[in-house]
């Protein structure tokens, strides 16, 4: 909780700070130094670090606080020990650099902290670990050396600060200061480095520069490391339904896709590298692995090519840490769930230079359908920094995944309903299984030329496997007798994928317009091989009203038929431009172009399907993106943004020939606003998005397609996210949308898209108790509630609407904390989403998950 009592440092204090200054002096010649101002009084002359001050432990900073006030803004540096810290200074260009000696940034999952125009006239505010004993603290004005004040509170040590309003400040004006009026009571800005944080400032899904979320002019919502512990989410899905507009096609049992404003198979990125996705089965990250979930709404094909006009979604690994951090913890549950991990980072040599992380877990439990096969998952993934110089990083990936679970189908539909079978009723076979392995490696590269001008490249390499054996369904259930007819088969997928990205990004001025310019290649090659074998000559009757399991003996795998046989190779190369313009301090410009050829050839053997083919298909587009941002006053934004998407089409005209590529087009209109004193975020938008080009049957020719179909999808969200008073956060989020075929040869014009609910809402809520006895004890609460949805294109059946209730109890106490968290608590039995009529997702049960973790 941000203190409201602070104090200049008084004439004995700043003696005390001089002569550990002076004493410093001894060992090394002053650099030419600028000065802070305590009362009018000058100290702190820099020099730099003595070996005198590394003779005891370092003094911890454990966070890091921006607030308004009247004349500027303040940097609170959180340390229980403010009154032995000894710090320099200087100046350089327009920027104050203090650097505080004998001490260390402990920021929890972070390494350093930065802002870029947190208030008018300052550009940038930076803290970060300088070496293993001294922080940084570099604040850059925009036409000057910003004027400083050093305060104390029962915080830590406060800065004050305040920009200089002349374009071409005077020597006398940078060197003596008047002193600036400071509030007593600060209005908070942006929290970050806290464990109680829901805000984030920045992301950089949306541009692929760290830009402030109110200067872009798009809705993106963004789940926080915080939200993601306090809610003890383990599938990434869990996360995602915080989010408005994110509809959820699977559980965590079944198949895994996911989709946005009503268009599925929304791709899941892992820093801004695209994850494979077979038939929609997404390979979704690790939670724990992840800092935080970043949502980009709308078409954003400009700078991650072949996407969905729905959006995308970017989760954003951990990084190491320049500080010692150990944390680990174990959760147990419902179902026998075991899950233990731990989370490792800091410096592997003493200048600090080689930096690691390590995140590891396993996790088992029985899962709540009646398999014979657990669900069990073991992750690994090693993390190495090493800060060539001070303006050149490398950091080297990689992460590993094995993941076995039921291959689950689900339920069934019988008529246009779902038939409600018991929740562990399975409709395939007790030992049907899934296995994934997954492998990525890669690196990402930074050099900074100058304070503006950088230059990132980046690598990944990601394998997978992908295999299954199951008895499904061809065709629908009967429904005069509720038998259910399958057939044994499965799939061996694998697939390999290399990508690479560079980036030139640069900051400079034309006159008094600002722009953020982004120049970026990139290129991938991806080869994937499926074998699906299928016995279509032995059915599997089951009357899913009297199941009798294992009638007819699993055969092995390697002795069934093979139906289908395909090697596919694509090469993808995209160029883009974007520059991000601030035309005035509040009028804001996104413009941007990307062009991308794909080439993808398809070599299929004979097989069920057909005879044997050999086919390529070459595709190009352009897709431009505009965007303006208006801020009438600091606290509000208002918004409008055009962009287009494209992704191939798979299906052929009569002729064999490759269908045109879909293409999406989107206008959102919206206000982004900071409320209860920059505490709260609040973004409303208003989005109509439609995706031409879609394969529909060639009226002629029924076997075949032509691309005249269109898809429509328009409506309303709303996301609040942030807190309300000091312990008590919130995530919140509501959308309506309404999307529909608009243009179709076969398919009713005005049916609904399957699995988008017109109507759905969330949220999360916690309170902490800040102070006294019980300080540290929390509680949190929420729902998810989700429409009425269609579970096909074809509309011929409807998934019910849902409302679910979870809880939590907490306990944070020093460096350990306690959880249960209470999922589902009312037992809903529902469905969170379909792929056709046959494979519909059954959601979890009442789950109860604790946990004990401690962190060091």
């Amino acid at each position: 909780m941000m203190s409201k009592q602070k104090r200049r440092r008084s004439p004995s204090e700043i003696s005390l700070i001089l002569i550990a200054g002076l004493l410093g002096a001894f060992f090394t010649q002053s650099a030419r130094a600028g000065e802070i101002r305590v009362n009018e009084e000058k100290i702190l002359p820099a020099v730099a670090q003595s070996p005198a001050f590394n003779t005891q432990s370092p003094i911890q900073v454990t966070g890091v606080r921006l607030n308004k006030t009247k004349a500027g803004i303040e940097v609170i540096l959180q340390t229980k020990e403010r009154e032995k810290l000894k710090i320099t200074n200087r100046t350089e260009g327009n920027s104050v650099i203090a650097e505080i000696l004998n001490t260390v940034l402990v920021l929890p999952n972070k390494s350093s902290f930065q802002q870029e125009q947190p208030f008018a006239g300052i550009t940038a505010i930076i803290v970060n670990q300088v070496n293993p004993n001294t922080i940084r603290l570099t604040v850059t004005g925009e036409a000057g050396v910003p004027k400083v004040e050093l305060f104390d509170s029962d915080e830590g040590l406060i800065f004050g600060l305040t920009p200089v309003a002349s374009a071409t400040p005077t020597p006398e004006a940078q060197t003596k200061p008047e002193p600036s009026a400071q509030s007593d009571e600060p209005i908070e800005l942006v929290v970050t480095g806290e464990q109680d944080s829901y805000s984030v400032p920045n992301a950089t899904t949306a541009t692929r520069t760290d830009t402030p979320l109110r200067d872009i002019p798009q809705s993106i919502q963004v789940v926080p490391r915080q939200v993601i512990e306090d809610q003890q989410v383990i599938r990434l899905g869990e996360a995602l339904q915080n989010v408005s507009g994110v509809t959820l096609n699977s559980s965590g049992e079944g198949y895994e896709q996911v989709g946005v404003r009503g268009f599925n198979n929304t791709p899941v990125l892992q820093d801004g590298f695209r994850q494979n996705s077979f038939l929609g089965i997404q390979a979704f990250p690790e939670p724990a692995n992840l800092e935080r979930i970043e949502v980009l709404k709308g078409p954003a094909s400009i700078l991650y090519g072949q996407i969905q006009p729905g959006g995308v979604i970017n989760t954003v690994a951990k990084k190491p840490l320049s500080t010692p951090f150990y944390a680990a913890e174990l959760q147990i549950g419902s179902r026998d769930l075991f899950r233990p991990r731990i989370d490792f980072s800091g410096p592997l040599t003493a200048d600090g230079k080689l930096l690691y992380r390590l995140n590891a877990l396993v996790s088992n439990d029985h899962g709540f359908r009646n398999f014979d096969t657990n669900l069990h998952r073991a992750f690994v993934a090693p993390t190495l920094t090493w800060k060539i110089s001070d303006r050149t990083d490398l950091t080297i990936q990689l992460d590993y995944l094995n993941d076995k679970k039921p291959a689950d189908l689900g339920r069934v539909a019988s008529g246009n309903r779902v038939l409600r079978t018991p929740r562990d009723l399975i409709t395939g076979e007790p030992g049907d299984l899934n296995k994934n392995t997954i492998f990525n490696i890669g690196y990402n590269f930074e050099h900074r030329f100058t304070d503006n001008w950088k230059l990132q490249n980046a690598f990944r390499f990601t394998s997978r496997n992908l295999f299954q054996e199951f008895a499904f369904g061809l065709s629908s259930l009967n429904e005069a007798t509720n038998i259910f007819d399958r057939f044994y088969g499965g799939g061996d997928y694998n697939f390999q994928d290399y990508s690479l990205q560079t980036n030139i990004i640069g900051k400079f001025a034309t006159g008094s317009v600002k722009h953020t310019l982004l120049f970026g290649v990139d290129l991938s090659r991806t080869d994937e091989r499926y074998i699906q074998p299928l016995d279509l000559s032995t059915p599997l009757p089951l009357d899913l009203f009297n199941p009798v399991y294992g009638l007819v003996p699993r055969p092995n795998f390697n002795d069934l038929p093979v139906i289908y046989d395909s090697k596919i190779n694509t090469d993808r190369l995209g160029i883009y431009l974007q520059d991000q313009i601030a035309l005035v301090d509040n009028l804001k410009l996104l413009a941007g172009i990307r062009y991308e050829t794909i080439k993808a050839r398809t070599q299929a053997a004979a097989g069920f399907f057909g005879p044997a083919s050999d086919t390529t298909q070459n595709d190009d587009a352009f897709t431009p993106r505009l965007g303006l941002v208006y801020q009438p006053i600091p606290e509000l934004s208002l918004y409008a943004s055009y962009s287009r998407s494209f992704v191939p089409n798979t299906a052929t005209t009569v002729s064999g020939d490759a269908l045109k590529p879909e293409k999406g087009e989107g206008y959102e209109i919206g206000a982004k606003a900071e409320l209860l004193k920059g505490s709260l975020f609040a973004t409303l938008a208003y989005f109509d998005i439609t995706k031409q080009n879609v394969a529909t049957a060639d009226p002629n020719f029924p076997f075949a397609s032509v691309a005249t179909g269109e898809q429509n999808s328009r409506g309303v969200e709303f996301d609040l996210t942030g807190k309300i008073l000091p312990g008590w956060n919130v995530f919140a989020s509501y959308s309506y949308i309404d999307a529909k075929i608009t243009q179709d040869n076969t398919t009713p014009i005005g049916n609904l898209l399957p699995n988008t609910p017109e109507h759905s809402a969330s949220l999360w809520t916690t309170y902490e108790i800040p102070n006294g006895n019980l300080r540290g004890l929390g509680l949190g609460v929420g729902f998810n509630y989700v429409g009425k949805r269609q579970g096909d294109i074809a509309n011929s059946f409807e998934l019910d609407s849902y409302f679910l209730t979870n809880a939590a109890i907490f306990y944070r106490r020093d460096n350990w904390r306690l959880a249960v968290n209470l999922k589902n608590i009312f037992n809903t039995d529902y469905e969170p989403g379909a792929v056709g009529r046959t494979r519909i997702q059954v959601g979890e049960p009442f789950t109860v998950i604790g946990s004990i973790s401690v962190s060091f």
